[in-house]
């Protein structure tokens, strides 16, 4: 298996920016918690949840339907406004990191743009959680990548139930393919931006794995930077999934990281 980056770049555009701090914005959740994922895990963040998303995924019989669905594959409606944000960060000022995460909050460049400008004014840490799909740009480079591209373990099947009861078409399958690893998207990320971490999804399974391999390889990403994360939204699947996946993560030199809020809270949502 091998992949190409394309070498045409993606379109300059305008950085936009949010001027009504009281709109309400594509934002369906908003609080402070402790980082669960990744190289930041365990760190005091605020979370601030996008609603839509690019991908329609479901892990079949390793983890089911995206246990965020309600930001994806049946989008909420947004809740906040940008001073949602800005009072969030001064009632917490031990604080000092964000963990944007969605849904897909790459669909909303002029909110992360601004978001980057508060972290830039108050000296706050910035992860963005992304699936990889798209190239933006911001005023201040974001911190912290954490990438999570979907393999074809993620890809739903024809006629099974969506968490909401719809019967999955090729048409939702279409739209979770069609920006499915986009190489070109994330290289340009991890050029433009500070730092980055690869969090792939892992299911133990030999497809799985030679698929996160050929993805390194096309990145020409080092083994330190990559963090095998177990499939499941729910504590029991995730519990089960760890060892097979610790096993993987020290048989392959890669990190492994847990998901403690799905350890402690199972699937509540808001944690």
């Amino acid at each position: 298996m091998s992949w190409r980056i394309t070498k045409t770049l993606a379109p300059l555009r305008l950085i936009m920016r949010i001027n009504d701090y009281h709109k309400i914005l594509p934002i369906i959740e908003l609080y402070p918690c402790l980082q669960g994922e990744g190289s930041r895990r365990g760190h005091p963040s605020f979370a601030i949840r996008t609603t839509g998303c690019t991908h329609r995924c479901h892990f079949g019989e390793h983890g089911g339907w995206c246990d965020t669905w309600y930001s994806s594959i049946h989008a909420d409606k947004g809740k906040f406004c940008f001073n949602d944000i800005i009072d969030m960060v001064k009632a917490y000022p031990d604080i000092k990191e964000i963990m944007l995460t969605g849904g897909a909050p790459t669909m909303h460049p002029a909110l992360i743009n601004e978001i980057m400008h508060v972290a830039h004014e108050h000296k706050l840490f910035v992860t963005l959680e992304t699936e990889g799909s798209h190239f933006i740009k911001t005023d201040h480079p974001i911190d912290l990548l954490s990438l999570s591209p979907k393999f074809t373990n993620s890809i739903p099947k024809l006629g099974i139930k969506t968490p909401k009861g719809t019967i999955v078409d090729q048409k939702l399958i279409d739209q979770h393919n069609k920006y499915r690893l986009n190489l070109t998207a994330m290289r340009q990320m991890i050029d433009y931006h500070h730092d980055y971490q690869l969090k792939p999804v892992c299911d133990g399974s030999d497809e799985n794995l030679a698929e996160i391999t050929s993805l390194i390889k096309a990145l020409n990403i080092p083994k330190h930077k990559v963090y095998l994360m177990p499939a499941g939204s729910t504590r029991q699947e995730i519990i089960k999934a760890y060892p097979k996946i610790i096993d993987l993560a020290l048989m392959h030199g890669f990190n492994f990281t847990g998901r403690d809020h799905i350890i402690a809270f199972d699937d509540k949502i808001g944690v």
